[in-house]
Parts: structure tokens; C-alpha cells; sequence
């Protein structure tokens, strides 16, 4: 029984546990489930990565308890004076240099894949403030909108507790989204586990990746960069439609969410900037 629950658990590990729609589950072993191919890339390597340290580690183990048994005083009352072994010598050094060129190119592989923004769909943009998000959509009328963390006392599923937000990240399926990141103040950091997403959001500058949904649903991050007091209370939650669903919902966001970009903001703006402080 105890080796079963020992394979089970490593089973568990290697392959990683499914959790549904992107939320994190209490005492879960393993990424979440990946709704995205870059997110399945780092899964893969993760898990090629869990294979190759664990047979390292075993052979290290073995070669250790060898010695021990081998060549304790009891066993070896005439220790050897060999300095070196040429072979021995050749193996240790050519050996690791092999592993780590085979761990190198599936892992540069991957990064320039999942870097790489080619043929994107749409863009959306990420801005990050003190303590909350906000996005636009300069491809779909320009609208902007903020998302801010929704209060436990306003959720009707509590387990959704500093994980929801006010207005949601609206995204079709199937389509390649350019995600472009900067902030408004401090260093912030943008991460979706379950998308394989975690980029800096840098004031003054333009971080750029890309991400695919692969199926509907929710999809919940977390700001990963100390960026304050308010740290903990800036969530990300991403709602993946269908295309026909991001339509509409594009056709509502553009009245609801429609910037003020008109004369007026801008005269406000510059009196504000000129207006002495008392």
C-alpha cells in the first residue's frame, strides 16, 4: 500500500494534476492544467526536466551508497594511492556537457517560441498601477477599461476569494493575442499559471509575448512582482469566449468602455499639470 500511494504521488507530480477553468485548488501537486500551447511547451519540459533530474539523482544515490559500502575502513583496511583515472576523468566532464546540451536546445526552443509574436489576430495591452489593471483593446475601437479586485463580501462563490475582478478580460478562443505590458508607476508582473504568461510590466517601456486560448473558460492570475502594500490584491481573471461571443462583446465594450479622448479631457489634463499645488 505504501509503494501505491508513493507511485500515485509521483504520477501526481510528473504528470501534473487538472484543474478546471484556470483556478487553483488547495493542496494541488503540479501546474494546473495548460489552456494554452505555450503553456502545454512548459509543461512538457517540465516534465522531461522532473525524468532527467530524478535518474541523476537515483545514480548519484547509488554511486554514493557504493563508496560507503565499498571503501569504509572495514571493508577496505588498505585504502588505494590512485590519483587519477583518465577515463574517469574524460566521462565526468563529457557527460555533463552532453545532458546539458540536450537540456539546452528543447529549452531555447521553447523560449524563442513562446516569445516570439508572429501573424497576431488582435493585441491587447496591459497597464500596470497601483494596485489594479487596466487594458486596451487598440485593435477593436480603442476602448479601455480598469479591473479591480472584487471584495469577498461581494462574491457569491467564495472560493473565488482575491481571484475575481469588477470587469473581466474579455479574449476569443483559437486566436493568437498580442500581449503588450507597461505600468504606470512601480514594477508589476503579469502571470496566468494556467496560460503559461508571467511578463514584467515595466514604467516607460513595452515588455511584448503573445497567447492562444485553447478552450472557454476562466482563467485566474495573480500580479507576481512585489509592487507595494496592495500586492496581494491585484488578480487577474480572463474569461476565454468563442469568437461570435467576442464579437458582441466587443459591441457592448466599445459604449461602455469608450475613452474620453476629446479637448476637453486635454484641457483638464494641462490645467491640472499647471494649476499650482496649495
Amino acid at each position: 500500500m505504501r509503494l501505491a500511494a508513493l507511485a500515485a504521488f509521483l504520477l501526481t507530480i510528473m504528470g501534473g494534476a487538472a484543474f478546471a477553468d484556470g483556478v487553483p485548488t488547495e493542496w494541488q501537486i503540479g501546474f494546473q492544467e495548460a489552456a494554452s500551447p505555450s503553456m502545454e511547451r512548459i509543461t512538457d519540459f517540465h516534465n522531461l526536466l522532473l525524468w532527467l533530474i530524478t535518474v541523476i539523482s537515483l545514480f548519484v544515490l547509488a554511486l554514493l551508497v557504493w563508496v560507503v559500502i565499498r571503501y569504509n575502513e572495514k571493508a577496505n583496511p588498505t585504502p588505494s594511492k590512485t590519483t587519477h583515472n583518465t577515463l574517469i576523468e574524460v566521462l565526468w566532464t563529457a557527460v555533463p556537457v552532453i545532458i546539458l546540451v540536450w537540456i539546452f536546445v528543447p529549452s531555447y526552443n521553447m523560449m524563442v517560441t513562446n516569445d516570439r509574436v508572429e501573424d497576431a489576430d488582435m493585441t491587447l495591452k496591459v497597464i500596470g498601477h497601483q494596485w489594479y489593471w487596466s487594458y486596451e483593446y487598440p485593435d477593436h475601437g480603442n476602448f479601455t477599461f480598469d479591473a479591480n479586485m472584487t471584495f469577498a463580501e461581494d462574491l457569491e462563490d467564495k472560493s473565488l476569494r482575491m481571484m475575481e475582478t469588477d470587469n473581466h478580460v474579455v479574449l476569443p478562443v483559437g486566436k493568437k493575442v498580442r500581449l503588450l505590458f507597461t505600468a504606470g508607476d512601480v514594477l508589476h508582473s503579469w502571470g496566468v499559471p494556467s496560460l503559461g504568461v508571467k511578463l514584467d510590466a515595466v514604467p516607460g517601456r513595452l515588455n511584448e509575448t503573445w497567447v492562444e486560448i485553447a478552450e472557454p473558460g476562466m482563467y485566474y492570475g495573480f500580479c507576481s512582482e512585489l509592487c507595494g502594500v496592495n500586492h496581494s490584491y491585484m488578480p487577474i481573471a480572463i474569461k476565454a469566449v468563442s469568437e461570435e461571443e467576442f464579437d458582441t462583446w466587443v459591441e457592448t465594450a466599445k459604449e461602455e468602455f469608450a475613452r474620453v479622448d476629446g479637448p476637453a479631457a486635454e484641457s483638464t489634463v494641462r490645467l491640472a499639470q499647471t494649476t499650482p499645488v496649495e
